[in-house]
């Protein structure tokens, strides 16, 4: 290694020892945040008007349902503004802090059931009518990593 690489190593080492705040020997520097899931949407052509006023009616009336509950803790909808072949049009994200228990994923079905005022068997339906407009590529689940203090 050059002399003059290896000092500028070593100083840059010794800074940022100094102006980070100390942490235990060996402590992760993050923790672990909130659970942050992405659901991926391809949009038939001419028909992002009709799966946006879905998203703007039922969509959002479910996330603030939710919401309310303490189920999530925020939701977004970002669009690729310069989306490649094979890739979504939308992003459908929710946050939430922790998975519910089986016990608990009872009741949450229940308790949107009734909110809805419908059965299973009509939301697959709707889901399915969806379908004529709109595709679900999948979805992923990230985990947040804020940094420790």
């Amino acid at each position: 290694m050059n002399i003059m690489r290896h000092a500028a190593l070593l100083a840059a080492s010794a800074t940022l020892a100094f102006s980070a705040p100390a942490l235990a020997q060996g402590e992760w520097p993050m923790t672990e945040g909130d659970w942050v899931e992405i659901g991926m949407i391809s949009v038939k052509d001419g028909h992002h008007l009709d799966y946006a006023n879905w998203l703007a009616s039922q969509w959002k009336a479910n996330q603030e349902f939710a919401k309310s509950k303490g189920w999530i803790e925020s939701y977004e909808v970002l669009y690729n503004a310069y989306p490649r072949e094979g890739e979504p049009d939308i992003y459908l994200m929710t946050r939430f802090k922790q998975f519910p228990t089986a016990a608990e994923n009872d009741q949450r079905e229940k308790d949107y059931l009734a909110f809805m005022k419908t059965s299973t068997a009509e939301l697959q339906s709707q889901s399915g009518n969806r379908a004529e407009y709109r595709t679900q590529m999948g979805a992923t689940l990230l985990r947040s990593a804020p940094f420790r203090k």
